[in-house]
């Protein structure tokens, strides 16, 4: 796949969506929370909880410090390389 294509950028969305998926499954289960433990802290549902950690659902940068920051309880560090 091409860079700076379509595709390429659908691709590379997706794939961001479920990687951030991933940590925030893997941050959960390390806190011994479920899904409806996590969704609580703030308020959401737990379906949304299972889109974003099977990459399903696209996540804006500010839900994604709310479920870590808020919900888990944990600090949320970004970089760029």
């Amino acid at each position: 796949m091409q860079k700076g294509t379509k595709s390429r950028l659908k691709f590379d969305a997706d794939s961001l969506a479920f990687r951030l998926g991933v940590m925030l499954k893997e941050a959960r289960n390390v806190a011994k929370m479920t899904q409806e433990e996590l969704a609580k802290k703030p308020e959401t549902k737990k379906s949304y909880i299972s889109r974003i950690e099977t990459g399903k659902s696209d996540i804006q940068l500010r839900t994604f410090y709310k479920r870590i920051e808020i919900g888990l309880g944990k600090s949320l560090n970004i970089s760029i390389e």
